[in-house]
């Protein structure tokens, strides 16, 4: 009996650190050449497909009001506010990865593959964004807010 409430115990502990280990959430995104925060995006996820919006600017030069003028397809003029920057990604069979899916940069208005990561318990989120071949392209970590 006391073996089966410290196992218990244990595996609850280990709930939420597994729950963790989920895309699923709202990042805070780094700009790649002053590593200040530039956003946090909202990850979600609806029949096993993530997708994530831009859900804060936090940039010093950001305007709350600015739209993607770069943005290739249904996203161009849309407030960056809101805006759908990753769609499509799925969970990789029998791995802690997302796949398949693609990651907008609205600067460029340019689509690259994506692969989600979550690291360190599920604290911080490898985003790598490639074209063609996965060895090239860059990555960044995200830090989860929630």
């Amino acid at each position: 009996m006391k073996k089966v409430i410290i196992a218990t115990f244990v595996g609850a502990l280990a709930l939420p650190v597994l729950a963790q280990m989920t895309p699923v959430g709202v990042w805070r995104t780094y700009d790649d050449n002053t590593k200040e925060l530039s956003s946090e995006v909202r990850i979600t996820e609806n029949g096993g497909v993530l997708s994530g919006k831009i859900e804060k600017l936090l940039r010093k030069d950001a305007k709350q009001n600015d739209v993607c003028d770069k943005c290739p397809d249904d996203r161009k003029g849309k407030p960056l506010i809101g805006l759908e920057i990753i769609r499509g990604a799925k969970k990789a069979d029998g791995k802690v990865v997302w796949e398949d899916g693609k990651i907008m940069d609205p600067e460029n208005g340019k689509d690259y593959s994506l692969n989600l990561t979550p690291e360190d318990g599920g604290k911080s989120l490898e985003v790598r964004g490639y074209l063609g071949l996965a060895v090239i392209g860059r990555s960044q970590t995200w830090v989860r807010v929630q």
